[in-house]
């Protein structure tokens, strides 16, 4: 006779569900969390994924890729051999669930997050039951905070190369040819999740109707090569790839690290990140940048050019005292990508250096730690509610209030 079991910050839930209700508690524990949710949208989402035997051998994985043998010695009592083993995490890989890395000719397994990892995971596998819960799951509350937590953030913006001028100085871990030249291989492009995911929905990127315009690089390629999503590419056609972005007025966000294994190009009408952004009070208190636009009001004409140009409606018009329409950079959303920059047909835009540098870590393992570490302090969610609630008082935007679900 089925029966249920009710968990502490949890629905009710079946008895059937205690694998994937084990292993939400097992990936809230990582860097990026995955916290309860009220609705039971958490339990589908990894429905959609694993199957309840995946689930188990998931929570014998960690966020740091460890061989197989490893994984072995935790989920023995689960599997009959080690092949066996192996057999179900290359299901796992292939249904975007794990993430591998290869390392001296070894294959290492690791627990992918939700975001950035087993919803861009899941390019092949969209269905609109899946899309649902995930919007559901990703406006509540709980995971808003949970996502928000810590001083560093997943992913940052980085200016285009046209934008940037000789004057400025710019480390090279701002700079995208640096970027790609100094990452490692294997190269692969892919359409975007969030332009698919918004098409499936019936709408129409406004920015671009190109569709292989992200980007995964080194560790994370060889997880989707395994899957057989993307198409793999040369350093050089990585490189033409990401100034067609440009052209097409795209926002750079790659990986917060100094060597990147993903590249996202992102546009204001899709990006579920830069979605958030635009409806965060103060979003730059959630995300790392280095730069942002000023202007020359003697210069600026007024045209709006720049509205139009911006993914995070950060440029205004407004009317001066003599009555000439000028335009206004709003410096809590500017997120310094460069596109106003750009765009502006008279060059009264710049891009120059915030006054506080941010210097991302060595590479993703290191940025985990950081995050973990920010995690894992007793008062981080206060800290975040505490932003949310300046960001509110600040510039008295009440989007995000009226707009998140419980």
């Amino acid at each position: 006779m089925a029966y249920h079991v009710k968990m502490r910050n949890a629905p009710m839930i079946h008895a059937d569900d205690r694998p994937y209700r084990k292993l939400q508690q097992h990936l809230n524990r990582q860097p990026i969390g995955f916290p309860p949710s009220r609705t039971g949208a958490d339990i589908r989402l990894l429905k959609h994924i694993f199957s309840p035997d995946e689930a188990r051998i998931a929570i014998c994985l960690t966020h740091i890729p460890e061989p197989l043998d490893i994984i072995y010695s935790r989920a023995e009592p689960l599997v009959a051999t080690r092949d066996a083993l192996e057999t179900c995490l290359a299901s796992m890989v292939k249904k975007g669930g794990i993430e591998i890395t290869k390392h001296d000719r070894q294959t290492r397994y690791a627990n992918a997050p939700l975001v950035v990892g087993m919803y861009e995971l899941q390019l092949g596998r969209l269905t609109p039951e899946f899309i649902e819960d995930f919007k559901a799951y990703t406006s509540e509350k709980r995971y808003g905070i949970s996502f928000l937590t810590g001083k560093h953030s997943q992913m940052r913006t980085i200016p285009v190369h046209q934008s940037i001028t000789p004057q400025v100085p710019v480390a090279d871990y701002d700079r995208i040819l640096c970027l790609l030249e100094k990452s490692n291989p294997p190269f692969v492009i892919l359409p975007c999740i969030c332009r698919k995911k918004k098409a499936l929905q019936g709408e129409v990127c406004q920015q671009t109707d190109r569709k292989e315009t992200c980007m995964a690089l080194g560790n994370i390629a060889h997880t989707v090569i395994e899957m057989g999503i993307g198409r793999q590419i040369s350093r050089q056609a990585a490189i033409r790839t990401i100034q067609e972005n440009q052209k097409d007025g795209l926002v750079l966000q790659p990986a917060n690290s100094r060597e990147i294994d993903f590249l996202c190009s992102c546009c204001g009408c899709c990006c579920s990140m830069l979605g958030l952004q635009k409806e965060l009070p103060l979003p730059l208190d959630f995300w790392d940048t280095n730069f942002k636009a000023a202007l020359d009001s003697e210069t600026c004409v007024g045209c709006g050019t720049c509205i139009k140009q911006c993914q995070t409606n950060a440029m205004t018009i407004e009317t001066d005292k003599e009555q000439r329409s000028k335009a206004v950079v709003n410096q809590h959303r500017c997120i310094g990508c460069g596109h106003c920059v750009t765009g502006c047909p008279v060059n009264a835009l710049t891009l120059i250096p915030r006054k506080h540098q941010v210097q991302p870590p060595e590479n993703r393992h290191e940025l985990n730690a950081i995050l973990l570490k920010e995690k894992q302090h007793m008062l981080a969610p206060v800290k975040v509610i505490g932003k949310l609630a300046k960001g509110i008082a600040v510039t008295r935007d009440l989007r995000l209030l009226q707009n998140a679900s419980p």
